[in-house]
């Protein structure tokens, strides 16, 4: 799927599901079982029964011999030449949920650095709104418990450390992408100014998890999915749409005093897809 189609389709399920109100929630408070630590590092906005359902929202990943399969593994080996580039060490980066690099991860297409002195409540923001994205993939996730592509191919992904992680959690879907996706449309209503970028980021932010061999394009695609869906969510949350307010005021400021990053580098590694 081209960057141009993924923005489309992620925009516009966005739309669907915030005009809809998204009615398909969680049927129950119970919480699933979460493997990937990075999804437990702050409490998230949502309650468990007010995530969006990803056995409603989703159907199952692609079946054995199937077309879709096929699709997945010609996506997969049109990676592989990336291996031990610089598009492949930014893939080893954006695997790095945990903080302060995840915000590192945003702050060029944001323009601004989001770190816990410049900008600590969108700071702490992203740290909760991480845990709704994960934990709303997981009731897919541990329903299929797919098999991942590093694991099938028997080879090595850009994060060895990660790998005993990602064996005992399921594929599909991403939750990084999950994270990725919601985490770019939500710094879009803050920034609306940055959203191309911020939306262009989100997008190769999900790619990376196919470069880095650690999940199937089918499993990003339905991560995006789960992002867009926990993002309108958000938008019924009280706590959630103060926390917005006060980033936005936080953002504007940061923007004032024209501190930006330094991003050659990400720019150079995202230019090759």
């Amino acid at each position: 799927m081209t960057p141009s189609l993924v923005r489309s389709a992620g925009a516009s399920i966005f739309v669907l599901l915030t005009t809809c109100g998204l009615a398909l929630a969680q049927s129950s408070n119970a919480q699933p079982k979460v493997t990937d630590p990075h999804f437990k590092i702050a409490p998230g906005y949502l309650k468990p029964a007010d995530l969006p359902n990803s056995l409603l929202l989703l159907g199952p990943p692609p079946e054995k011999d199937s077309a879709a399969l096929a699709r997945d593994e010609e996506a997969r080996k049109a990676t592989l030449t990336l291996r031990g580039t610089d598009r492949w060490r930014q893939a080893y980066t954006d695997a790095d949920l945990a903080f302060p690099q995840a915000a590192d991860n945003f702050s060029c297409a944001m323009g601004i650095k989001i770190d816990k002195e410049q900008t600590p409540r969108l700071y702490a923001m992203m740290q909760k709104m991480l845990s709704d994205f994960g934990l709303s993939t997981y009731g897919v996730k541990n329903k299929y418990n797919r098999v991942r592509p590093f694991v099938v191919h028997n080879e090595a992904t850009c994060r060895a450390d990660q790998e005993v992680i990602l064996r005992e959690d399921g594929s599909y879907p991403s939750g990084h992408t999950a994270a990725g996706w919601g985490w770019a449309l939500v710094f879009a209503q803050i920034n609306p100014e940055r959203s191309n970028e911020l939306f262009t980021r989100g997008i190769a932010f999900g790619q990376s998890r196919l470069i880095c061999d650690a999940h199937w394009q089918s499993d990003i695609d339905a991560g995006r999915i789960m992002g867009a869906a926990t993002v309108s969510r958000l938008q019924t949350n009280a706590a959630f749409l103060a926390d917005l307010k006060a980033a936005k005021v936080e953002v504007k400021a940061a923007k004032a005093r024209r501190a930006a990053p330094a991003c050659a580098a990400e720019t150079t590694a995202l230019s090759t897809q």
